[in-house]
């Protein structure tokens, strides 16, 4: 089964609300610029029923150069990861 590409996201989100492909496009930039703002100054953004982007820091750790076995220090730092709404998991398992 193939995934659904964005071109195809706009088209069944455009049919569903009969709003025009370029405003759906326009209304999905505006919510991603949105989202990386928001996650940016507060740590995370909230979608409603599907899930929130969270800031997180990791920690510094060691780890190990795979080609040479060597080990390596790792640094600490930032990433973004998307936490799945409890609604959505259980609406698709």
């Amino acid at each position: 089964m193939a995934k659904m590409t964005k071109s195809q996201l706009l088209v069944s989100l455009s049919e569903t609300t009969e709003l025009s492909k370029k405003d759906v496009k326009n209304f999905l930039d505006v919510l991603t610029a949105l989202a990386y703002k928001e996650v940016k100054k507060s740590g995370e953004f909230i979608i409603p029923g599907i899930g929130k982007m969270v800031k997180a820091k990791r920690k510094a750790r060691m780890g190990v150069n795979p080609a040479t076995g060597e080990k390596i220090k790792i640094a600490a730092k930032t990433v973004v990861k998307f936490r799945l709404a409890k609604a959505a998991k259980e609406a698709v398992l």
